[in-house]
């Protein structure tokens, strides 16, 4: 139990330290997912993580389950835990839902928008333009999601902004998939419809935008699953030996 000083002492059993922890582990967990270290159906082991971040491992088992609600990690009894592999009918449920969900989020936030927010977000689109021409696609990628977040944000609707960044591993997922092997300078274009309504204050020009976004996203993961099913096809009717 802590020192009485005058001020809180947060001991190492005091819940919200460890539900503090819990999130740190969570995130760097599903960062890691998502960048590829631990990649679909591999094993995530308890003690292993806990030893890399310095923690016991109680943080990262309750971080485990978190993922498993999301849909990222499965739980298996006496065999600890693997990363998913989303099929290609997951993927595109949840575009479909966050595109939903953008479209009211970008009703409510076009309501509230101010000069700073304006320039606030075409600054990221000019960011986005920036990276792209210089190929730095990781750099990219950020700024996609901070673009989408930020409107959200904007909509100031902590229910709405919760259920969206629930679909936010799913949504990262689709982006990685359908992106492979795509022109940068046309990722960031896609954004250009949504910036310019932003600019012109249209909000209905920028439902119209963010439908037509989420539709080309369906069109790049629909194409990507097809090829990839094509693919199979041909290595199963591939002679072996």
């Amino acid at each position: 139990m802590g020192a009485r000083t005058g001020r809180v002492v947060i001991t190492s059993s005091d819940p919200l330290r460890r539900q503090v922890l819990t999130e740190q582990v969570k995130d760097w967990l599903l960062e890691s997912i998502l960048n590829g270290a631990y990649p679909p159906d591999s094993r995530v082991v308890e003690t292993v993580v806990a030893k890399e971040l310095g923690t016991s491992q109680a943080p990262v088992r309750e971080a485990l389950r978190a993922l498993e609600v999301l849909g990222i990690v499965e739980l298996v009894p006496f065999r600890g835990a693997r990363v998913r592999r989303l099929d290609a009918q997951e993927l595109l449920e949840a575009n479909f839902v966050r595109s939903a969900i953008e479209i009211i989020g970008a009703r409510l936030a076009m309501a509230n928008i101010t000069d700073a927010d304006v320039d606030e977000l075409l600054a990221i689109g000019d960011n986005m333009h920036m990276y792209a021409e210089s190929g730095n696609v990781r750099a990219l990628t950020l700024e996609d999601a901070k673009l989408h977040e930020r409107i959200m944000q904007l909509a100031d609707n902590q229910t709405l902004l919760r259920v969206w960044r629930s679909l936010e591993p799913m949504s990262r997922t689709y982006i990685t998939v359908a992106r492979v092997d795509s022109d940068p300078q046309q990722t960031a274009a896609l954004h250009d419809p949504i910036l310019e309504s932003i600019r012109r204050r249209d909000t209905d020009g920028m439902v119209r935008a963010i439908e037509s976004h989420f539709e080309e996203i369906r069109y790049w993961l629909t194409r990507r699953f097809n090829e990839e099913s094509e693919g199979q096809a041909t290595d199963d009717l591939t002679p072996s030996g």
